[in-house]
């Protein structure tokens, strides 16, 4: 059942969100939020609020939180309360970290403000190997991925499996026979697989190969699992500790949570947990690439190569021309592959979409994992608010 859905308005909201972007430069500099009056100035408002109504009313599911952040300025933050401990009462409610019916844990950790990003952790997982690239020029996307995997028990008779590149990884061809294309909740599902599993590297290495490296993009989270151990053995650091010190810290990104695998590794496909906010912060660091604060934090070059369509039409039920970078999805750019949009997406209708052009982010999360609502919010930056702003 829906609860109170408010906009947040508060003073303490403002300050505090000033006080995390303080460092900015004025590229990054903390978002001002305006006022309901000056907002509806222009048209872009009138569908703000209509997309709000009608989140309000449920057309698009159970939503947590929307944001719309344009040339530095909050056009829009709603946060939507609901009641899962009801509305998850017919579904298994074990407390375990990957039970996304455990109130515990999903969507939200441990009723914090902290939401889970599911596979928008994908996309910070390859910042943060763009990091561990502009850092150590002695790799790059063309090393081999095995060499850098430090485990004895590859089965490496498959001479594709030897060939599998650090770029085939980021761009889903690894050639790996992999299905995360049913219900989660499929048994057969290799995600669901993976992430019931003891040993997360030794599972996806265990795979078959089916395809020859770089040729074919199947939708792998286990190759983003072997992005995060390789991240850890070029750097000699645990993907939470680099990304701590190379990111969060940088950005001002104070509470996080990462889930940890049973063999201790650190969940790089979908385990990251952070604020709206914080998220916001990720996609104004992109719009600037790459730079926050004066500071270079990934290179420009990565943003570039991470957000442009390597891969062309890689999605056709879902939409023609759909592309993906390294780990990015590309849905929309033109005949010479400049994006247009770009963003991470995440299970249960996690969304950080940039529109470069109009310098604008905005950021949904959401938790519609036992049913599909009437609209998508993945579809609201194409079908309303850019159509506006052309308008304009």
């Amino acid at each position: 059942m829906r609860t109170t859905i408010k906009k947040i308005k508060t003073l303490t909201f403002s300050i505090l969100f000033i006080v995390a972007l303080i460092a900015c430069n004025s590229k990054n500099k903390a978002p001002t939020k305006v006022t309901q009056k000056e907002t509806s100035q222009n048209n872009l408002s009138t569908v703000i609020d209509s997309i709000n109504s009608e989140i309000n009313n449920g057309d698009y599911g159970l939503i947590d939180r929307f944001m719309v952040i344009q040339n530095d300025q909050i056009l829009a933050d709603f946060k939507y309360e609901q009641d899962y401990e009801t509305i998850v009462q017919k579904y298994d409610t074990t407390n375990h970290q990957y039970n996304f019916n455990s109130i515990d844990w999903h969507p939200y950790y441990k009723k914090s403000e902290l939401h889970t990003l599911q596979s928008v952790t994908k996309s910070i997982t390859s910042i943060l190997f763009g990091i561990a690239l502009d850092l150590n020029k002695e790799y790059n996307v063309s090393n081999k991925a095995m060499p850098l995997l430090n485990n004895t028990n590859i089965d490496l008779k498959d001479e594709r499996k030897q060939n599998i590149a650090i770029e085939d990884l980021l761009t889903m061809r690894s050639g790996l026979q992999w299905n995360e294309e049913t219900d989660h909740n499929d048994t057969t599902n290799d995600c669901f697989r993976l992430e019931s599993s003891n040993n997360w590297i030794e599972y996806v290495l265990s795979k078959p190969m089916d395809t020859i490296p770089g040729t074919r993009f199947v939708y792998n989270g286990g190759g983003t699992v072997l992005l995060g151990k390789i991240i850890s053995t070029i750097t000699g650091k645990r993907i939470d500790q680099w990304a701590e010190e190379k990111l969060f810290e940088p950005l001002g990104i104070t509470e996080y949570y990462w889930k940890e695998t049973p063999d201790g590794e650190i969940d790089t496909e979908g385990g990251l947990y952070l604020k709206a906010e914080d998220l916001a912060k990720i996609g104004s660091l992109f719009l600037n690439k790459g730079k926050w604060n004066n500071t270079q934090i990934v290179s420009e070059s990565w943003v570039l190569t991470s957000t442009s369509p390597l891969i062309k039409d890689v999605k056709p039920e879902w939409r023609r021309d759909m592309g993906y970078g390294y780990q990015w999805w590309i849905p929309e750019y033109t005949d010479t592959g400049k994006s247009k949009i770009y963003g991470g997406n995440g299970y249960g209708g996690q969304y950080l979409m940039m529109a470069p052009e109009y310098n604008l982010i905005i950021v949904f999360n959401g938790w519609n994992i036992n049913y599909e609502p009437e609209k998508s919010t993945w579809r609201v930056l194409q079908d309303r608010i850019i159509p506006t702003l052309k308008n304009e």
